[in-house]
């Protein structure tokens, strides 16, 4: 029997977060801590005059993403912000994370990538002590050059090696800025090891090609958003063929457009997708983490505790982790519903 969805459940559910942004998780209240302790004016006496709203679209809400950021500058700001992050992420029960962060929002501000990452990553580690393992999947941003993506790339080379860079993504403003711009620099990564995936906004302007491209010429290990995919049929088919994991962030796109983008999810969900939901950019949508996500989704379409326990599964199923890992994973699930009778 499919039991009603309560966010009791959802909160002792475990579960992988695959698309959340460190930048986008930074709250109103470490943002005032860094501004201070850097003496950067943000325009704000106290955390409560940090207005993290925006007008409806993409665009928009990039501005605010960008303006909130600056204030990041220092080893000590990149550790703060993950490990506030996968503090939030234990308390939430979730397991594993693959986090997105976007060097170059910082290196093109002056701020070297070793202090980026190096902060980033000494949270992870501490994170592992409550139970939350996490693997970085580095950004590009798609409105810069290909020369920088190849620069990015090449600065990221060691950390790669030394495994704390696990996958590229693609993200920021698409428009005129396709994934074949990025081909080649994906060739090579590719080739380097990484994982690969990429934004494919819903709503966009040629977003369908976008998926296609993504799918078809890049081959990318893992679709993040691209829920239009549900307008062309070969392509969703293929998708589902494949296994390849697709990521949803349903109260995110409420945040930029008003639309959960309910009926191509629960489309791709009902023909076997492995789709699993996301926060995306937590402080800049509501401060809707990914249990919020959960229950309010599954709320919105009527799920039960059957449609929420299949997404978790598919969140560690599409996960970047070897099968022990995804099969251990899976077995606390198993364990969860089993101690619940």
């Amino acid at each position: 029997m499919n039991k009603e969805l309560t966010r009791e459940f959802v909160a002792g559910l475990p579960k992988a977060e695959l698309h959340v942004h460190i930048e986008g998780t930074l709250e109103p209240e470490l943002e005032f801590t860094c501004a201070q302790r850097n003496q950067i004016d943000i325009q704000a006496k106290s955390p409560a005059d940090i207005d993290h709203s925006y007008g409806y679209g993409l665009t928009e809400f990039l501005k605010a993403y960008y303006r909130g950021m600056k204030v990041l500058r220092t080893e000590q700001d990149f550790y703060e912000v993950t490990w506030s992050f996968l503090q939030k992420m234990a308390q939430s029960n979730v397991k594993h994370v693959e986090l997105f962060f976007d060097p170059q929002a910082h290196t093109t501000r002056g701020i070297a990538f070793e202090t980026v990452i190096e902060g980033i990553h000494a949270a992870i580690v501490d994170a592992q002590a409550l139970g939350v393992d996490t693997q970085l999947v580095m950004c590009f941003l798609r409105e810069l050059s290909k020369q920088s993506a190849w620069e990015t790339l090449a600065s990221a080379k060691p950390y790669h090696e030394k495994g704390w860079i696990i996958g590229v993504g693609l993200d920021s403003a698409e428009h005129h800025n396709p994934p074949l711009k990025f081909m080649t620099v994906f060739d090579e990564a590719q080739r380097q090891g990484y994982f690969l995936t990429m934004h494919c906004d819903p709503k966009q302007v040629d977003s369908v090609e976008h998926v296609k491209q993504a799918l078809e010429i890049i081959e990318v290990n893992r679709l993040d958003h691209g829920m239009s995919i549900v307008q062309n049929t070969d392509l969703m088919e293929y998708l589902i063929s494949q296994q390849i994991g697709i990521t949803a962030c349903p109260i995110a796109y409420y945040y930029t457009r008003k639309d959960m983008e309910q009926t191509a999810i629960m489309e791709l969900f009902a023909k076997g997708a492995v789709i699993s939901l996301n926060s995306d950019d937590p402080s800049y949508k509501g401060g809707n983490y990914i249990n919020d996500v959960y229950y309010k989704f599954g709320q919105k379409c009527g799920w039960g505790e059957d449609e929420i326990v299949q997404v978790a599964r598919n969140s560690f199923q599409s996960a970047w982790i070897s099968p022990e890992a995804k099969a251990s994973y899976l077995q606390q699930i198993d364990a969860y519903l089993q101690n619940l009778g």
